[in-house]
């Protein structure tokens, strides 16, 4: 499978993006062909090559013609109409669609106002399809299947803008990136702008380290301003295993924490709250710590996007004061839940698949402990009336 890896170590913008998959190898005029497909006039894309402090790459330039776009406003229905109306492919107008009306539900949150009364200044607008738009088509057009990205860093200090001076990141950015990894090493300026916030989080499956690739293309996009360190944005093209022999590959999160100084009646409590919580998976090791003392081991496996969640519940509610985290691939198994019937009732059970070939069988232990409890009977039977059950059943076409 081929992903892009957008690498935020300056932010990130809606040109700076365009800017990044041209210097990839996305060629200009093909670009180009995609947003004519907007039917959009008096606006102009080229390409130039920069050097930000000693790095190459590319800076896409929009130039829109002001004296013809500047009398009126748009709103979002009439930016959904622009692309609805276009020659654009179908799975193009929808992620768009879906950039621009999480914009307008920020910007309208920072307002306080509705999704319908948002609007866009006309040149501005412009600017916003030309770089929305080309971004979604220039990854569909490098062969892009899936989007990640780094932790964002949106920069510090303050911006001006027709609002007047506004704090770092800008609301509508707060907004956009909440729930996302971001961070700032005290560069001043605005790093990550609404539109770039709002291409990125939409289209990106995950947030964190660059997963396992085979490197095939790296591409610098240039913003416009000169903070103190190299405003670029690099993203990372390459082929990653999506599946192993019919195993599915997914990215998760590891949270793992030392205690060995609480009452061990709360690790019940801890358990089972998280997974209510999420949690894919929590589990408990014994450890000899420091002085010799016994200790145990939390480790709480979640999707990435959940890591603060999980992180500030462990601090709140155990006596931990310092945790550790990673990002981790994991290769499962499709899995679902079925019923069977059984001597000893309906029971359900767990299969797990590779196609249309169970290669493992799991009884659901809470249903089997009520049979065995209500037929007296001893548990590891029903188990294993279960598990025969299951292995008879025709898998096929059930995947």
């Amino acid at each position: 499978m081929k992903v892009a890896y957008f690498d935020c170590f300056a932010g990130a913008s809606g040109d700076m993006i365009l800017g990044a998959l041209m210097d990839a190898g996305l060629e200009l005029e093909l670009l180009k062909g995609e947003l004519a497909k907007l039917h959009l006039t008096h606006y102009d894309l080229q390409v130039k090559k920069v050097a930000k402090r000693g790095i190459g790459g590319s800076q896409a330039l929009v130039s829109v013609d002001e004296d013809h776009h500047h009398h009126h406003h748009r709103h979002l229905h009439d930016i959904e109409e622009i692309i609805d109306k276009s020659d654009l492919k179908e799975s193009i107008k929808r992620k768009s669609i879906e950039i621009f009306t999480r914009l307008a539900e920020a910007e309208a949150k920072v307002h306080q106002t509705t999704i319908e009364q948002i609007h866009f200044h006309e040149v501005g607008a412009m600017d916003a399809i030309i770089d929305v738009v080309g971004a979604v088509a220039g990854l569909a057009a490098l062969g892009i299947e899936k989007v990640y990205c780094s932790p964002l860093h949106v920069g510090t200090g303050t911006v001006e803008c027709a609002h007047g001076t506004l704090p770092v990141p800008a609301p509508a950015t707060a907004e956009l990136i909440r729930g996302k990894p971001i961070y700032s090493t005290g560069v001043e300026g605005e790093l990550l702008t609404p539109t770039g916030a709002a291409i990125l989080t939409t289209l990106s499956s995950g947030f964190g380290p660059m997963p396992s690739m085979t490197l095939e293309e790296i591409g610098y996009g240039a913003g416009t301003s000169e903070p103190a360190i190299p405003n670029l944005l690099r993203v990372a093209i390459g082929e990653v295993l999506d599946e192993v022999e019919g195993y599915k590959i997914e990215r998760t999160a590891v949270i793992e924490t030392s205690i060995d100084d609480m009452n061990p009646e709360v690790y019940d409590y801890l358990i089972h709250k998280m997974l209510d919580m999420g949690a894919l998976d929590v589990f408990l090791a014994p450890l000899q710590m420091k002085k010799n003392r016994p200790g145990t081991m939390v480790t709480v496996i979640c999707v990435p996007e959940n890591v603060g969640k999980f992180s500030d519940f462990l601090m709140r509610e155990t006596t931990t004061i310092g945790l550790r985290w990673r990002v981790d691939n994991r290769i499962k198994a499709r899995r679902t839940t079925r019923e069977v019937q059984t001597k000893y009732g309906t029971i359900k059970f767990k299969v797990a698949q590779v196609g249309d070939t169970a290669i493992n069988v799991s009884p659901e232990y809470e249903d089997c402990k009520r049979a065995a409890l209500e037929r007296k009977v001893p548990l590891k039977e029903v188990m294993e009336e279960v598990r025969a059950a299951a292995l008879g059943i025709d898998f096929t076409g059930q995947s």
